[in-house]
């Protein structure tokens, strides 16, 4: 009898009791799960609220080495291409209300084409490269150009992959510290998904140093509320990804609007394009972008926690309603009430996370965007491993030619 490939932990064995559809889908052999194309996309899915508690305390672990290349820095850049990007986004503004300096989150891309004149003011610096390879051409180019024209940035290296060329290459170079995350985080599928949230948090780290217990605290606190989400709502997320919409729309302000960035992507990436996926910010979607609002349009609101964000995102679903856009909404968050939630729509309520706040729920509203997208592309007809069938873009982007400065 074939093994599966997933760990019979408690909170596993717990969702597989209360979700027929996940018992079903991980009863089967690890061939029947090879063949239907999910065998890494759901184990990696599923396994983020005890890799999340492992990245907590491999970041605490980190912490001597850490103080040296923070202490009095003037400038903080999180650098990172595609998913690894929006992770970076997803703590920017906590981080530089934390540290009280500059923060952006920059392309990695950009470092090529812009180079030190797309770092914020401030030097000595610190840029955060991330990545769950480390083998993309930007993420080893843009450091190595970093090294040569930017002489006060330090660098910190947070990825995946032990093996990546952003691991490997800079090792041993003094001004580089490497930090790589549990092997399990290194998403075998081609979308990224635990290796996102745990970069995330990773990250988030840096901002907490000094409260490794409140730290200790948030990543715990998220295990539990995403394992809640999975045990009570995997079905709920089944079904909205088999309804009827051809465009989703998905709505954040601050460093939830980095998620519905990463939740936008996961949908893009995982349909193959056959999704028409964008995002927008809530007081941002009147200046235009609600025009796009069609019949045919998901809306997945992630809605603030803080009271005086939630009034001027309600006000934009009463508005919504009262327009009669989309085909219907997926309301996200935290003690969502009643009176927001229309007949037609889904409430996804986080629970055991009173005390995270908008800052630290991005990896939440992540999973989110990542079980949505992991439906919708079975209904697409495509394998969530590698959803991209005739090859338009791969797990590692291809290496394409550096145009780097002249001496």
């Amino acid at each position: 009898m074939s093994v599966s490939p997933f760990p019979q932990t408690d909170w596993l064995q717990a969702l597989c009791k209360s979700q027929p559809i996940a018992a079903e889908m991980l009863a089967r052999s690890p061939e029947q799960q090879q063949r239907l194309g999910y065998v890494h996309t759901l184990r990696e899915i599923c396994q983020q609220p005890a890799t999340w508690i492992r990245t907590g305390e491999l970041m605490r672990q980190s912490a001597p080495v850490l103080s040296p290349i923070i202490a009095g820095i003037c400038s903080l850049t999180l650098s990172g291409s595609g998913s690894s990007e929006y992770a970076g986004d997803c703590v920017r503004m906590v981080l530089q209300k934390e540290l009280g300096i500059n923060t952006q989150a920059i392309p990695g891309g950009m470092l090529l084409t812009h180079g030190g004149h797309a770092l914020p003011i401030g030097r000595p610096g610190l840029m955060v490269s991330l990545a769950r390879s480390g083998d993309s051409p930007e993420s080893v180019g843009g450091l190595a150009l970093m090294l040569k024209i930017e002489p006060k940035i330090r660098h910190l290296v947070l990825t995946c992959n032990p093996k990546g060329h952003l691991a490997t290459t800079f090792r041993n170079d003094p001004r580089v510290t490497v930090i790589t995350l549990d092997e399990r985080t290194n998403d075998q599928s081609l979308v990224m998904t635990s290796s996102f949230t745990n970069l995330v948090l990773a990250a988030r780290f840096l901002g907490l140093m000094n409260e490794a217990g409140r730290y200790s605290s948030i990543c715990a606190a998220l295990g539990h509320s995403a394992t809640a989400l999975m045990q009570e709502h995997f079905g709920t997320l089944a079904q909205a990804g088999r309804a009827g919409f051809r465009r989703a729309l998905f709505l954040g302000s601050g460093p939830r609007f980095a998620a519905a960035r990463e939740a936008a992507l996961k949908l893009l990436e995982m349909t193959a394009g056959r999704v028409t996926a964008s995002c927008e910010t809530w007081l941002g979607l009147r200046h235009g972008p609600m025009s796009a609002v069609h019949e045919d349009t998901l809306i997945v609101c992630f809605l603030a926690s803080e009271g005086r964000l939630r009034a001027y995102e309600s006000d934009v679903l009463r508005e919504l309603a009262q327009k009669r856009l989309g085909l219907f909404r997926l309301i996200v968050g935290q003690d969502i009430p009643q009176e927001l939630v229309g007949a037609r729509d889904m409430v996804i309520p986080y629970r055991n996370s009173d005390d995270l706040g908008d800052d630290n729920l991005p990896v939440l509203d992540a999973v989110v965007g990542q079980l949505l997208a992991f439906f919708r592309c079975q209904v697409e007809g495509l394998r969530p491993d590698s959803p991209s069938e005739s090859g338009v873009i791969h797990r590692v982007v291809e290496s394409f030619k550096l145009h780097l400065p002249s001496p």
